[in-house]
């Protein structure tokens, strides 16, 4: 393959970005042609190595601009990129920052245009360079990227964004995971996946390998026949998995002289915590942002556990604490706790140093009184949204102060609620007190991320921390000292062999418990590693001396936030020295690419620092084509489309209602689930209301049906229930649809009547499922409904604004009418653009939930293979899975009958839908 001469080519500088995105190029249709779009991630022990190749051509008759956009999570350090335009190859070379940013000077010097790319999401970056392609000319991108996949909440994460932009003939994703210590378990989910995709997705697993596919033909990508350019593919792809861990010591894995210890220990309990809220009140909170800290405060003051202390002090321009001292965290204690927090209003300036220094006063009053357990943990964590307008507002002051104050003995953890914070301030602060710093992005779900992050450091399992090897064994050591380790996290020390090191490489970790001091013991073979890491369709080469460099590179770029200017400058020179060895892009060296002669435009992407962030966009230029790469977790609000639900046009109405024509057809007969047919439903012109109980119940006819929930094309064909009206009244569907197995009358359509607060619905031990909900009677319909399951772990709460998904105390949230396409070991869960969520597996009872917004809006409940309810099934809804019994028609009156339940007698009746008077 041929490479440009010196001579005729020109530099861009590209400070690239970081993580995991299959990303996209855009184009006018018909003109730029991706014809070919690939991902190859290997992950060998958390360390993911990716591959992104796009293959374009210009297919129109003049001179096109195609733009490369990459999204690239912050984490992931680049290593390569590079453009082969006609079989020319023009390769991009890692400097110093400085020498980059001196070249691209020179040519904005002489006049050339220079597109800025600073532009970051939750979890991302973006980079994107031009470059002009002849008529005919065929242009391939190659990004290589690496991280090092971090444990959060008993997980890891390999995050995907696809967003081609128009199908492709060739699209093809493969992930390999080799973990030596064992795949506990392995799930995917996706923003944009549906039912017509999933045979495109493959997974193959055994004990130490994984194997995920995506492969889309055209057809599947297509939204529809008639819109063959435009593709469902939208939205984010994940791969989370954990490991097996038999060893409490951590295991360590050898591979070409260099090695890596993780540790998580299983088992261990949580050490007691004083934990210390302090939250800003000033008038920047108000609104949304005071809303959403008082919904996480009151969720989090919940979680605390028995043997906690705690205490919450809010502040403006003065600080004002809840209580004189902490108090052990006991249900009274905790309500009032809440009540408090329910009151906090916002006002006034942000007085940050009093509110951290009162924490600290109180910490150490009490640690004088002796009034703090023996061996507990104590925790400060502070929340704001601005810098510091009141008392002391010199940073630098605050930060001496607030250091002088803790004296190592607490941790201090910072959260910055939004952009108008200084977050170097803040990561500064808490770095200097052995805590961290992170973002609160302001959104829907900002009391989830508040939540999410307080379940990070809400169970401390050790302290003090120690790694310890023989010196004549190992050099160039990582961190290997760390104050605290929380429970779901892993701590991961890397470092090389000697070349005279032993056949076994030996350590010991030591730290401290709740009330005794441990110390683990392991050891390792190294031809036996050394042997497990030779399968070359998973593995890449030498991965763990990058993963050693990345690791290094990492904390030594982490260190330089709280040291004096001279050891900065000494921490950097090692971090830029390792960067330009092992061709990494950091925010120390820029990528300079070149391009074809005669393409004057030059581009400089810098890697933004968190602090830099503020409401800043990606500037573009005239896009014809845009490759995008993989992606973000980010807030987990998921994107994507299928079939839009519409009325017939003589009818008039576009929704939802169709959807409940889908949910009615939900079979009851024993076995799994059989084809569905279009529905044709006689929806009733009124009710009979037959007084207070609990709860109402119709019955439909048995001779409804509809699409198959695989198909997710839904037939929202709706029979006139008379001749005499065009226009009927707008349709108000049940709150709960029950089928009944074996009965001619099958479906039940239950409006609850009266619920004081929440409300057991279902439980159900044999299945492992318990559903909840309340609802509002003057209403009628649900205000929350929440569905938990044994195996897996998971719980499902649906509300009018989202849906969150909770699973290892780590929380996600959707919004309604976004595809999610979720496969986890023992349940699948999908939405549709309806609104629809379904929560099934093979042998269990299929949950329905649907957010209608059309008359009578709210939450609706629905199920399906109800024959799988074991006998011990029970609540509101669960007693008509046991004993129910429908009784014969009237021989006088074929409109009423009779419905048994758990023996008791309740009279129906049928205009044109069978009511049940349940008392």
């Amino acid at each position: 393959m041929k490479t440009p001469a010196p001579g005729r080519t020109c530099g861009i500088v590209l400070v690239l970005l970081s993580m995991a995105t299959l990303q996209t190029l855009r184009a006018q249709k018909n003109d730029i042609d991706i014809y070919s779009l690939t991902v190859d991630s290997k992950v060998s022990s958390r360390f993911a190595h990716t591959v992104v190749t796009s293959r374009v051509v210009n297919k129109a008759s003049t001179l096109q601009e195609v733009t490369f956009q990459m999204e690239l999570p912050k984490k992931a350090f680049i290593t390569n990129f590079s453009m082969i335009i006609d079989g020319v190859t023009y390769p991009g070379n890692i400097k110093e920052k400085a020498a980059a940013q001196e070249q691209y000077s020179a040519a904005v010097a002489r006049g050339e245009s220079a597109g800025l790319v600073k532009a970051t999401g939750r979890k991302t970056e973006q980079f994107q360079v031009s470059v002009s392609v002849a008529p005919t000319a065929k242009v391939t991108f190659e990004l290589v990227y690496e991280e090092l996949l971090v444990r959060h909440l008993g997980a890891y994460e390999l995050l995907l964004k696809v967003q081609p932009q128009q199908v492709v003939k060739h699209l093809q994703m493969d992930i390999y995971i080799f973990e030596p210590q064992g795949i506990s378990f392995l799930e995917t989910e996706s923003t944009f996946m549906t039912n017509e995709l999933a045979e495109a997705l493959t997974t193959s697993q055994n004990k130490t390998k994984a194997h995920v596919r995506f492969k889309p033909t055209l057809s599947q990508q297509q939204k529809s026949p008639g819109q063959q350019q435009d593709t469902v593919l939208d939205g984010n792809f994940i791969v989370r998995y954990d490991v097996d861990r038999t060893v409490s010591g951590g295991c360590i894995q050898i591979e070409n002289g260099y090695f890596v210890h993780y540790f998580a220990p299983e088992h261990l309990a949580t050490i007691p915590k004083n934990v210390i809220f302090v939250i800003d009140k000033s008038g920047s909170m108000r609104g949304r942002k005071i809303q959403q800290t008082r919904e996480a405060l009151i969720k989090i003051l919940g979680d605390l556990g028995a043997r906690d202390q705690f205490n919450l002090i809010s502040f403006s321009g003065e600080a004002t604490q809840w209580k004189p001292q902490l108090v052990p965290a006991s249900a009274k204690n905790v309500n009032e706790a809440k009540s408090y927090a329910t009151g906090i209003q916002a006002q006034g300036g942000t007085n940050i140093n009093d509110a951290i220094l009162m924490a600290v006063q109180l910490l150490e009053r009490a640690n004088r009184e002796e009034l703090l357990p023996a061996g507990s943990v104590t925790l400060i964590i502070l929340l704001t949204d601005g810098d510091p307008t009141a008392g002391e507002t010199n940073p630098s002051r605050i930060q001496k102060n607030v250091q002088e104050a803790i004296d190592g003995q607490h941790s201090l953890f910072c959260l910055g609620f939004g952009f108008d914070v200084s977050y170097t301030f803040l990561e500064k602060l808490a770095l200097d007190n052995g805590g961290l710093a992170r973002r609160i992005y302001e959104d829907s779900d900002s009391a989830l991320q508040l939540q999410d992050f307080y379940q990070e450091v809400a169970n401390p399992l050790m302290t003090s921390v120690a790694f310890e090897y023989p010196s004549n064994a190992v050099e160039a050591v990582t961190q290997d000292a760390f104050r605290l380790f929380f429970k779901g996290s892993e701590l991961v020390v890397a470092g090389k062999l000697r070349d005279q090191s032993p056949d076994v490489l030996s350590a010991k970790v030591r730290g401290q418990l709740h009330m005794e001091n441990v110390t683990f013991v392991t050891e390792s073979r190294v031809a036996e590693q050394e042997e497990a890491f030779r399968s070359p369709r998973y593995i890449f080469h030498s991965f763990m001396e990058r993963l050693w460099a990345y690791l290094t590179i990492q904390q030594l770029l982490e260190q330089t936030v709280s040291t004096l200017d001279a050891e900065k400058q000494a921490l950097e020179a090692r971090a830029l020295n390792l960067s330009l060895s092992y061709s990494f892009v950091t925010p120390l060296t820029s990528m300079v690419i070149t391009k074809p002669e005669g393409q004057e435009q030059s581009q400089v992407a810098e890697k933004p620092v968190e602090n830099e962030n503020r409401h800043r966009n990606v500037h573009s230029g005239h896009t014809l084509f845009r490759y995008h790469s993989m992606g973000d977790r980010a807030s987990r609000i998921t994107g994507g489309s299928s079939a839009d639900p519409v009325f017939s046009k003589r009818r008039g109405w576009r929704g939802q209602a169709g959807v409940f024509d889908k949910l009615y057809s939900f079979p009851t007969r024993l076995g799994p689930p059989g084809p569905l047919h279009p529905l044709h439903l006689p929806y009733p012109s009124h009710r009979t209301t037959l007084g207070p109980m609990l709860p109402d119940v119709m019955s439909r006819p048995s001779d409804t049906s509809f699409p198959d929930e695989a198909s997710h094309d839904m037939d929202l064909r709706i029979k006139e229930t008379t001749t005499a009206t065009t226009h009927p009244a707008p349709i108000q569907p049940p709150s709960v649809i029950l089928p009944l197995p074996g009965q001619s009358v099958d479906r039940l359509c239950v409006d609850l009547k009266r619920s004081q607060g929440p409300t057991n619905l279902l439980s159900d031990p044999g299945q492992g499922i318990e559903v909840t909900g309340h609802y509002e009677t003057e209403k009628a319909h649900f205000s929350w409904i929440e569905v938990t399951f044994k195996k897996p772990q998971l719980q499902v709460r649906a509300s009018p604004e989202h849906v969150v998904v909770t699973r290892s105390r780590r929380s996600s949230a959707y919004k309604w009418k976004k595809t999610l396409y979720s496969v986890m070991p023992g349940l699948k869960m999908t939405m549709d653009k309806a609104g629809l969520l379904l929560l099934s597996s093979p042998d269990r009872v299929t949950i329905g939930l649907l957010s209608w917004d059309g008359p009578g809006e709210g939450l609706r409940l629905l199920l399906r293979d109800t024959d799988r309810f074991s006998s011990h099934i029970s609540g509101t809804l669960g007693q008509f899975y046991q004993d129910v019994l429908w009784e014969p028609l009237a021989a006088a009156d074929d409109s009423k009958r009779t419905l048994k339940v758990q023996g008791h007698d309740h009279s129906a009746t049928s205009s044109p839908c069978v009511c049940a008077d349940i008392r």
